[in-house]
């Protein structure tokens, strides 16, 4: 696959929600929202970074924070001022009390044809530790919601998960699980719960106040994560991402076969073709007065670790042709042989990949780091075989 083949994607980041959640380390802020100044902002860092892209781009994504608070006309004017191919995906993230019918219409209206639902969890305790901004309610009345637009301007939509949250058992991620599954939802991402240096999560656990799942545990709710879906459907195309045939998500599988993105808003991250990796400002008011942050310029080495960390965790693998072309290094086979034996990676010479194999999911954190170790300059490699 070429670089070109790989087409390239638009993220603008939203950087207000009605509360931080205790485990979110993103950039969020709780004030009331300048919607006008952050439009004027997108516009001006789009403008700056455009001439480093030179052709449309096939999906945009519209993360956060919480997107879904928007005026929909507003998200229209931005929609609109994006350089899009035509049947682009454009989503946008959303949380339950949120949305209601009149704003469903309002985003198919202003162009939005997928939407990305952040339910986390349906068991009331888990999301009171949470702190979720709305009840499981709310959240079950939105799935029902999101899907009576299915063919009427939405293509698709997609429910976030969270899993290994502390109490949480077997049984109450397996009533998540066949809830969603009820839903009709195409698309399923589950995440396992992260403790973010400085969010209040870490810091109850740091306290003593609450106790982290264990690893043992952790892989008992993940196997049943990968069971349960696969059963009712949905295919693993990367780790965390599961899909219905047709329902992968472009912004998703973009990300995770290392290709290039635009990165609008504060504190968005952005991936330009020459390499150059990008970081708005962070801080609203930062960011308004200067989008663009220091620019990072990877070395060929640190550029080869960058995609393996992306590409193992999608299905395709990582790409040893496209690893070579971009970053001049390769990995070497010999240190991999016993991961080769017992099936943790698969060497698919007919596609030109090194991936994960079904025993290898589960550790793929581990096993890009073995690659890692296993990186050679691609002319030291060609040297041992002449």
């Amino acid at each position: 696959m070429s670089e070109d083949s790989l087409g390239w994607g638009i993220y603008v980041h939203t950087p207000w929600c009605r509360i931080r959640c205790p485990y979110c380390a993103f950039e969020v802020q709780t004030d009331a929202p300048r919607w006008q100044h952050w439009r004027d902002g997108v516009l001006r860092h789009l403008s700056l970074e455009s001439p480093h892209f030179n052709q449309p781009a096939d999906h945009l994504y519209f993360g956060g924070g919480t997107p879904s608070l928007a005026p929909p006309a507003l998200l229209g004017e931005l929609i609109a001022a994006m350089p899009l191919a035509p049947g682009s995906e454009i989503t946008v993230e959303a949380n339950p009390g949120t949305v209601d019918t009149a704003l469903m219409e309002g985003l198919v209206e202003a162009g939005v044809n997928r939407l990305s639902v952040g339910i986390q969890t349906f068991q009331p305790r888990l999301a009171r530790l949470l702190a979720r901004g709305h009840t499981v309610g709310q959240a079950a009345d939105l799935l029902s919601l999101v899907r009576s637009f299915e063919g009427q301007g939405l293509r698709s939509w997609s429910a976030d998960l969270i899993f290994a949250v502390p109490g949480e058992t077997l049984d109450d991620l397996a009533d998540d699980l066949a809830r969603l599954l009820d839903s009709g939802a195409p698309h399923v991402s589950l995440y396992g719960l992260s403790f973010e240096p400085g969010t209040p999560l870490a810091r109850a656990r740091d306290a003593g106040r609450i106790t982290p799942v264990g690893s043992e545990d952790w892989s008992e709710q993940y196997d049943l994560v990968v069971r349960m879906l696969e059963d009712g459907g949905l295919t693993r195309y990367e780790v965390s991402n599961f899909a219905r045939a047709g329902h992968r998500a472009r912004h998703n599988g973009h990300v995770w076969r290392g290709g290039h993105y635009m990165g609008l808003g504060p504190s968005a991250h952005g991936f330009r073709p020459d390499g150059t990796r990008t970081k708005g400002r962070s801080g609203v008011e930062a960011w308004l007065t200067e989008p663009v942050g220091p620019l990072e310029h990877p070395s060929p080495e640190e550029a080869a670790v960058d995609l393996i960390l992306s590409t193992l965790r999608h299905v395709d693998g990582v790409p040893v042709y496209r690893l070579s072309a971009r970053t001049g290094f390769t990995i070497d086979r010999a240190p991999l042989r016993p991961h080769l034996a017992r099936g943790l990676l698969v060497d698919d010479t007919a596609h030109g990949t090194l991936r994960l194999g079904p025993p290898g999911w589960p550790v793929a954190d581990g096993l890009v780091r073995t690659l890692v170790d296993a990186l050679i300059p691609a002319t030291e490699a060609a040297s041992r075989q002449a």
